[in-house]
């Protein structure tokens, strides 16, 4: 099996286009193929990392859903993860900040309670042939 990268991460919403206009204005995503269809999921792409929205259904059977833990976004350099909480706390948006040795990452939630996540790799004085 020679797999390449993640595709997409599908998200159950109670409003999906709400859940849209967030993610594009606040995380720069861009909504694709718009009008295919019929609006259902919604597409949306950030890089090469696409999100897909669909609608909460009605008595629908349980799903994985509660098996996925949150969705990490890389932040190429620490000014860009500095920019990043910048534009967060401009929108009123909390994050919890962590440090794991190799990477810094910032925390926040989605609308729908999904949790997010910003990292890099990048760190000041850190030895980047390490």
């Amino acid at each position: 099996m020679n797999l390449e990268q993640i595709d997409h991460i599908a998200l159950r919403c109670a409003s999906p286009e709400a859940t849209k206009e967030w993610y594009i204005s606040t995380l720069g995503f861009e909504h694709v193929y718009p009008g295919l269809w019929s609006g259902s999921p919604i597409v949306l792409r950030l890089g090469s990392t696409l999100i897909t929205l669909f609608p909460e259904k009605e008595n629908a059977p349980p799903s994985a859903s509660g098996r996925a833990w949150h969705l990490a976004l890389r932040a190429a350099t620490y000014a860009d993860f500095q920019e990043a909480q910048t534009e967060l706390r401009g929108k009123d948006i909390s994050f919890q900040f962590q440090d794991h040795q190799i990477s810094h990452s910032i925390y926040f939630i989605d609308p729908n309670g999904f949790l997010l996540e910003i990292t890099t790799y990048d760190l000041p004085g850190r030895d980047k042939s390490a």
